[in-house]
Formats: structure tokens, sequence, C-alpha cells
């Protein structure tokens, strides 16, 4: 078995991405499955394009794009992706989309196919917090989010997919306000581990409904 974990790149005036840093350090091998780490551009529709090529590539069975979400306190597992970009700050490449739709021939959302419920009881089980979160907003974590689950409904409906956000590092919050929200690259990067091994253990539950969360 394949796992292909994506990471992006750095974005909106911070000098590191803790998504791809904590993706390096996960292990080459996860409960027997390889682990194919790969780092993506922080770029509307470009990422999602990198992605696809990989996954044309390496042909895995799984598919987990993960992303930053500064502000919030732990690595938190998204059910659902809307068919819209409204870009606060402009990606990597300068794009700004407001009130955009995604795929023109998609639906309003798809959700996640990924066990997340089974995905965080792991993490939970391994002594760290985690979360199901029901929006992956607008920007470039959505958009990944979503064409990666339309071109997985439209080309390759055997492999299953979905997104996690996770915090700041603790040095991104330096500068930030007192008491913002942040998490060890080692507790990321273990939160994400424990997240795929329950994704492999559980990859016959394509409904998100495996296991039960705290």
């Amino acid at each position: 078995m394949k796992v292909l974990v994506t990471g992006f790149d750095p974005f909106g005036g911070d000098k590191v991405n803790p998504a791809y840093e904590a993706v390096k350090k996960m292990p080459a091998e996860i409960a027997g499955a390889e682990i194919i780490k790969l780092e993506v551009p922080t770029v509307f529709g470009k990422s999602s394009q990198v992605v696809r090529e990989a996954i044309k590539e390496h042909q895995p069975e799984i598919v987990i794009c993960v992303g930053q979400a500064g502000g919030r306190s732990a690595v938190s597992f998204e059910r659902v992706a809307i068919n819209l970009a409204e870009a606060r700050i402009p990606d990597n490449e300068g794009n700004q989309p407001f009130d955009t739709v995604l795929e023109e021939d998609g639906p309003a959302a798809y959700f996640t196919t990924l066990p997340i419920k089974a995905m965080t009881k792991n993490v939970h089980d391994h002594g760290l917090p985690a979360y199901i979160s029901y929006t992956a907003g607008t920007f470039v974590c959505n958009d990944i989010m979503y064409r990666l689950l339309h071109v997985l409904h439209t080309e390759f409906p055997t492999i299953r997919g979905g997104f996690i956000h996770v915090p700041f590092s603790p040095d991104q919050v330096i500068d930030r306000p007192v008491g913002t929200a942040s998490m060890s690259l080692d507790d990321i990067a273990d939160s994400l581990t424990y997240a795929v091994e329950a994704a492999i253990e559980n990859e016959h539950d394509i409904s998100g409904n495996a296991g039960t969360t705290h």
C-alpha cells in the first residue's frame, strides 16, 4: 500500500509552514504502507495539479493533504470542502479570487472519504489532542481538498482522500499576540502518523464514520 501525504510551502509572510515541516518528520513506512511525501505550492489550482500528477505517478491507495490553520490549537480533520474560493490574502503567485467557483461541473461540496472519526480516536488514544472540523475555509486549503476529492470522484474512484489542518509551530507565534495557539512539530508529526495509521487500518471504511470521537 502507498499513502501520498502532501504539505504546503510557506505563505502569508511566514518563513516556514508546519504542514510540510511535520510531513517531512513522518516515518517512511506506517503500518506496512509506504509514505510518499510531497511539498505543494500555496497557489490556487496549481497545488491540486501537482497532486494529480503525483497520483498518476505513484498510484497510492490514500491521499492526505495537510495545511496550516493558524490559531487552531490541535490537528483537525476536515469533513467537507466547498466549491468556492474567497481569498482574504493573495496566494503565493498573487492570485486573490473572490466569490469564485472552483469546478464549474462540480457539486456544491464534497465530503472526505477518510475514516476521520477513527483517525481522531487514534490520535486521542496516543495522548494528543485532535478534533473534526466542518470548515476548511475558502483559501488554498479548501481549494486543494475540493479539487482532490473532485479528481478522485471523476478519475480515481478507488482512491480515498481528505485534508488535515495543523496549528502554528511555536516559532511562528513569537511575534504574534500572546496566547496564540501553537503545537510542536514533533507533536504535529506524531498526530499525522497516528492519523495515517488509522486510515490504513480502516481502509475499507469510506464513510468518514469509522470509530468514535471523544
